[in-house]
């Protein structure tokens, strides 16, 4: 099994620094630039698999989800070159599953670490959703369907660019590293796109867990 390396990408190890990671980043990048190397479909491609690479890398907090994914994939290869039936093959529900499951405790984390840096928007979110259970029952409560009805609202006030940008290069990780895990399974393109969907959408599902649990923290009837 193929295990996709950013690492080996940037030719540095597993335990670099921020600062090793920049300065072995610069390096390539100047090294294969194409204006350096015109006509060199080589060092095109290899210019497209540092920047990919760097983009994950640089970013400590998606560093640390990058390496929880390949962690992941690690164990479910050695579970199975363990196997001595033929017939036990990498399940792709297996893959996928470990994999959905790993960006939305990530995403879990990064929002209910952005939420708690803004308590006051907690207190104001909370008037909303205290107002809206008050209308549904008749008196107050903490009401999951309700929070999370007004998860994606609050959301979308705090998430920024950069988490949009990190979620997406996230999500494409996992897709490459579905594809290593499954060899064969996603060579057509619908079914990248669909697989594409359900982990973009595992990591939003993480956003609107850290929302609820932030929101909780706070709650106090009334």
């Amino acid at each position: 099994m193929t295990i996709l390396n950013y690492y080996a990408v940037l030719e540095v190890s597993s335990q670099a620094s921020q600062e090793d990671i920049k300065k072995a980043y610069r390096k390539l990048a100047l090294e294969h630039h194409p204006d350096r190397n015109q006509g060199d479909r080589g060092a095109e491609q290899k210019i497209r698999d540092v920047n990919a690479a760097y983009e994950v890398l640089g970013d400590p907090e998606s560093r640390k989800t990058y390496d929880r994914l390949r962690l992941g994939q690690v164990e479910i290869s050695h579970h199975h070159s363990c196997d001595v039936e033929p017939a036990d093959v990498v399940s792709p529900s297996v893959v996928v599953g470990r994999i959905e499951a790993t960006l939305r405790d990530e995403a879990r984390r990064e929002m209910l670490r952005l939420m708690m840096t803004r308590k006051e928007f907690i207190k104001s979110e909370l008037a909303i959703i205290r107002e809206r259970v008050i209308q549904r029952q008749g008196y107050d409560t903490f009401e999951d369907q309700v929070v999370l009805g007004r998860a994606n609202e609050g959301i979308g006030l705090l998430v920024t660019e950069d988490m949009e940008r990190r979620k997406d290069n996230l999500v494409e990780v996992a897709v490459e590293m579905v594809r290593s895990g499954v060899p064969g399974w996603l060579n057509k393109a619908e079914a990248q796109a669909q697989i594409k969907q359900e982990l973009d959408g595992a990591y939003r599902a993480g956003w609107r867990e850290g929302y609820t649990q932030a929101c909780e923290l706070f709650y106090e009837r009334r």
